[in-house]
């Protein structure tokens, strides 16, 4: 666990030095957050204890194949940086404005990402009766994000990174919206609400990090301090993950839900399920508005 947070650190960090301008920051981010959802869903696929030993087999190949990968792949910054104390680096994150007001709006739109994940099972179950669909949801879900993401890139390139970021914000709302009607049974609609919240997952995948990488930048912390900006953004995912499941389960245990209680407590757990994400999303949306990173950067190669 720690080593895969080290390399995520470093991943995200060399992606953000090697992009320049929005249009290539979104083309970065979203790439590689396309791969890793199709990571996702691969590996969900292949994991079963039948298949451990060929599990570890193709993990060692695939480890080979991306240090190989590596040789080919830009080298980011050219310098090292110069040794910089932990304190100084910290301070500099920190006392970025911009970067507050971004970490505040990804924190909040992460927990309302992350609350309807923590809530689908008892959703499905309880509510659409359709426990066995739960792979289906899923798989679309992931699917449908890697597969909208050159859609997002191509938006950012024309509306710019923030804004298409609230669209992506907006959209997922909307889609959450639709959840409030269903009931018992409603297997397809609920599948479309899946394939549309999954091209919303896309936007949160992709936007965030580019956006950073600019912060980072308009800062004039290019090449130095990206290990710690990251660092901090990863421990704000994680945390978002256990705050999602920290404010969403309580809520639902106050109002008396019990899994499998039945028809009274259901509403709850559809406004636990799509209202409290599209409230804490809109949320998001009005501190991303109200941020003081730059509205949209000029196009490389404009004057």
């Amino acid at each position: 666990y720690l080593a895969y947070s080290a390399a995520t650190v470093a991943y995200q960090s060399w992606g953000a030095q090697i992009g320049v301008g929005e249009r290539e920051r979104a083309r970065v981010t979203g790439t590689r957050e396309a791969f890793g959802l199709v990571g996702v869903v691969a590996a969900a696929a292949l994991l079963t204890p039948e298949r451990a030993p060929a599990l570890a087999i193709a993990f060692a190949l695939l480890a080979a194949i991306a240090a190989l990968l590596l040789r080919w792949a830009p080298s980011g910054v050219d310098r090292r940086p110069a040794a910089t104390p932990w304190r100084t680096r910290w301070s500099t994150v920190f006392e970025n404005r911009a970067f507050r007001w971004l970490l505040a709006a990804f924190v909040l739109n992460g927990i309302a990402t992350a609350i309807p994940a923590t809530l689908l099972l008892f959703f499905v179950r309880d509510v659409l009766r359709a426990e066995a669909q739960v792979p289906l949801f899923l798989v679309s879900y992931f699917l449908a994000g890697a597969a909208g993401m050159p859609l997002w890139i191509a938006l950012a390139g024309r509306v710019g990174l923030r804004n298409a970021w609230l669209l992506g914000m907006a959209f997922a709302v909307m889609a959450f919206a639709a959840t409030l009607g269903l009931g018992a049974g409603d297997v397809a609609a609920f599948w479309v609400v899946c394939v549309l919240t999954g091209l919303a997952l896309g936007a949160d995948l992709a936007m965030p990090p580019a956006l950073l990488a600019s912060v980072i930048a308009a800062n004039g912390d290019s090449g130095r301090h990206e290990g710690a900006y990251f660092g901090v953004w990863n421990l704000a995912t994680k945390l978002n993950l256990a705050a999602a499941a920290g404010l969403g389960l309580p809520l639902l245990a106050l109002t008396g839900y019990r899994p499998g209680s039945g028809a009274d407590t259901t509403l709850a757990l559809a406004l636990a399920y799509a209202a409290l994400p599209g409230a804490l999303k809109l949320a998001a949306g009005a501190v991303l508005l109200l941020s003081p990173a730059p509205q949209r950067e000029p196009a490389e190669g404009s004057p």
